[in-house]
This record gives structure tokens, C-alpha cells and sequence, in this order.
């Protein structure tokens, strides 16, 4: 058994397309008509036929109540790897992307955190 997709809350379906594709460079797979929302999911430029990242409505109350409540407590809703993450940080800086912790070594690993502008933060981590 393996992961194949993962979702993640978003307000705005065109607004987060925008941000994860421009900003965080992934790529569109799928952009499905589904009723009046759609099936958008994204992949890593480097591994296309890995992990899907579905880019959920969070239309249901209990969703946007989730999103909302993690959200303020500063838990981010999901995590990306980067290879360099002091290199990615500037990068995100340079395009205007807000960030609540910069990053901070953790033992072995390094973390940051961003908001995605579509309601979440998002954790970056080197190992």
C-alpha cells in the first residue's frame, strides 16, 4: 500500500492553483469538472508520477472550521521537502511569501513555515 494522493483545504481552487503552481513550482496533473468545484491535483516537478497534492474545497463547515482553528493555533496543515531550505526561503521571500518561523534547526532536521495565502501553513523541512 502506498500514498498516491493527499488534499489539502483550500478557500479558493484558482487562487491556491495559482500560489502552488507559480510560487511553489508544482506542477498541474488533473483539473476535473466536479459539480461546481474541480479535481485539482499537483505533483513535484521531479517526480511526476509520485504523491498527488489534491487542492481540496473547503466548502463543508467542518472543513473550513479545521482550516480555520489550525490555522490559528500555527500548526501547519502539511509538510513539503526541500533540498536546500535556506536557498527555498529566500526564494519564497524574494516572491513575496510570508513566513511565521524561519528556518530553525531541530535536531537533524531544519523546518520553516509559511502562510499559503489560501488559509493554511505550510511546513518546509530539510533533512
Amino acid at each position: 500500500m502506498k500514498i498516491i494522493v493527499t488534499s489539502i483545504f483550500v478557500q479558493d481552487q484558482d487562487k491556491a492553483l495559482e500560489f502552488y503552481t507559480e510560487t511553489l513550482d508544482f506542477v498541474k496533473k488533473h483539473d476535473v469538472p466536479v459539480g461546481e468545484f474541480r479535481w485539482i491535483t499537483l505533483v513535484s516537478p521531479d517526480e511526476q508520477d509520485s504523491t498527488e497534492l489534491l487542492l481540496e474545497p473547503n466548502d463543508h463547515p467542518a472543513a473550513k472550521e479545521y482550516q480555520k482553528k489550525i490555522f490559528a493555533d500555527g500548526i501547519p496543515a502539511t509538510m513539503f521537502g526541500v533540498a536546500d531550505i535556506n536557498k527555498e526561503y529566500k526564494r519564497l521571500l524574494e516572491n513575496g511569501v510570508k513566513f511565521t518561523m524561519e528556518p530553525t534547526k531541530m535536531g537533524e532536521l531544519t523546518i520553516a513555515v509559511f502562510d499559503d495565502k489560501c488559509g493554511n501553513l505550510i511546513q518546509i523541512v530539510q533533512k
